[in-house]
């Protein structure tokens, strides 16, 4: 991917997300991410630059091929006069840009990385182009695969067609489309007509895909281009892949034959996302990058159509700068949870890894519910602070070290949160709340995207940490805005919050 790297660092914005409930922690809990291996460019294992001239690539796209082969699609690639950092910079003339590379691996033993077995070439020690872009900007500036599947002897990427690199985390795409290679990857068609044409506005759903199958489909997780976007499901049985027809969005109730009716299934952004099915766990993985936080995060969800759980934070960007592009490798076993992430500068491809644990309690769908990944003294992604507070660092909350606050004299203060939710499902939205005596008009609820109210609860003062509930229906709503906060009157009143929990009932 040759876009200009730069994480949109946490920020507080007014008016737009809130808390919720208890100290249920969403589930599965990560390890800290370990970096395995570098696997592509100099001084990596496979070393990939003498064998099959890539010095330089990103992503590292992950499928395996049902012939005991993992295939990995790369972005876009670079040669011997690739300088760096990030994409694109380097000699013209010998730079050897190919737009997207496909390699393969049959190795089982991750613990010491990935080994790299063999490449699609055009000639010996050469990886070659898979899949053709004209290389012209405002038109197709690069073609980059998003997701790749198994189907029978036929494999599937979906790839992404750019037409301008735009601002940080922005690109924008022409349209999204299948391509198919019945000889396990050395050679791939592009579908005419299996295509998602990108809106005037550039804010089609399916822009950029993971890929499962289960029971008899395949499996769409799509996000709009670039990386400020919600994530959306589609799907299609096995035999009709490239029917773009046949596919169904799913609408939050059933699935439909309008695209446009596709409702969120998890709230951004979201970027780069991969998914998969965990045994040992026996729910869904959704990995992603959260831009916002500048981290690699984890939800997860007994279904695809959700609920899927709050944020769990994988791998940081202060320990890893630059980090993107994270995808699960479908023969992780057990706790391990192996996955390929790229970083700007080098850009290249490492393997990292991961151990997961179950806390065994019940779906929790808020993020940093405890406040405990909040660094600094305001409130930051996912977390929204409309008014004046701040975070208490000092084992003043309900549990852990940290919590929230709100505290002035006159007008509203709220802490606010976004969540996906089913439509037409039941949930309770609880938080501990503690409160100044003279704190006379409290209030946890729920409000649609629109400022339309779902549910509130109001009350008085609460001296000592109090658990304060409010249960109500999602009806059509798909996102939320979870809230926490006071009206104050003239005189100084405060309210802190913690252990905030959203679950269905």
């Amino acid at each position: 991917m040759r876009y200009r790297w730069l994480f949109v660092l946490p920020v507080v914005i007014g008016a737009a997300l809130v808390p919720a409930g208890p100290a249920a922690v969403a589930t599965p809990v990560p390890s800290p991410a370990e970096r395995v291996a570098k696997l592509t460019g100099p001084q990596s294992i496979n070393d990939t630059e003498a064998r099959f001239a890539l010095k330089a690539t990103d992503l590292g796209i992950l499928w395996d091929n049902g012939s005991g082969e993992i295939l990995t699609a790369f972005g876009d690639s670079y040669g011997a006069g690739w300088t760096g950092p990030g994409g694109g910079a380097g000699d013209p003339a010998t730079i050897d840009w190919r737009c997207n590379l496909l390699l393969r691996s049959k190795d089982r033993n991750l613990a010491d990385g990935m080994t790299l077995d063999s490449a699609a070439e055009d000639r010996p020690g050469h990886a070659k182009e898979s899949l053709g872009c004209k290389k012209i900007d405002r038109d197709e500036h690069t073609v980059i695969p998003t997701g790749g599947i198994s189907v029978g002897k036929r494999q599937y990427v979906q790839y992404m067609s750019v037409n301008y690199w735009g601002p940080a985390g922005s690109w924008f795409t022409n349209y999204s489309g299948f391509a198919y290679s019945d000889d396990n990857g050395e050679n791939w068609t592009k579908s005419p007509t299996a295509r998602w044409q990108n809106t005037a506005s550039w804010d089609s759903n399916f822009q950029m895909v993971a890929l499962v199958r289960s029971s008899g489909y395949v499996y769409m997780i799509g996000t709009p281009n670039g990386r400020f976007g919600n994530a959306y499901l589609a799907r299609v049985s096995e035999s009709r892949v490239l029917d773009k027809d046949a596919w169904r969005y799913w609408d939050g109730r059933t699935w439909t034959r309008s695209e446009r009716s596709a409702v969120p299934i998890a709230a951004g952004p979201v970027s780069e996302v991969s998914v998969q099915w965990n045994a040992h766990l026996g729910k869904w993985l959704m990995m992603y990058l959260d831009e916002q936080r500048a981290s690699v995060v984890l939800r997860t969800s007994a279904s695809l159509t959700g609920p899927w759980s709050g944020e769990q934070v994988v791998v940081r960007g202060t320990d890893f700068p630059g980090l993107y592009g994270t995808y699960m490798h479908p023969w992780s076993t057990g706790s391990d949870l192996y996955f390929t992430m790229s970083q700007w500068d080098p850009y290249n491809v490492f393997l990292m890894h991961t151990k997961l644990t179950d806390d065994g309690q019940i779906t929790n769908l808020v993020t940093d519910p405890g406040f405990e990944a909040q660094a600094g003294s305001t409130p930051s992604a996912p977390w929204q602070l409309n008014g004046q507070g701040g975070i208490d660092r000092s084992n003043l909350g309900h549990s852990g070290v940290n919590n929230a606050f709100v505290r002035a004299s006159i007008g509203s203060h709220q802490l606010q949160q976004t969540v996906a939710v089913r439509p037409y499902h039941r949930y309770r939205l609880s938080a501990w709340i503690r409160t100044a005596e003279n704190n006379s008009e409290t209030v946890i609820g729920i409000r649609s995207l629109r400022g339309r109210t779902v549910a509130e609860r109001s009350g008085g003062a609460h001296p000592a940490y109090t658990k304060v509930s409010v249960d109500f229906d999602s009806g059509r709503e798909s996102l939320v805005q979870l809230y926490a906060g006071f009206f104050g009157h003239g005189q100084d009143v405060w309210l802190q919050v913690d252990d905030v929990e959203l679950r269905e009932t």
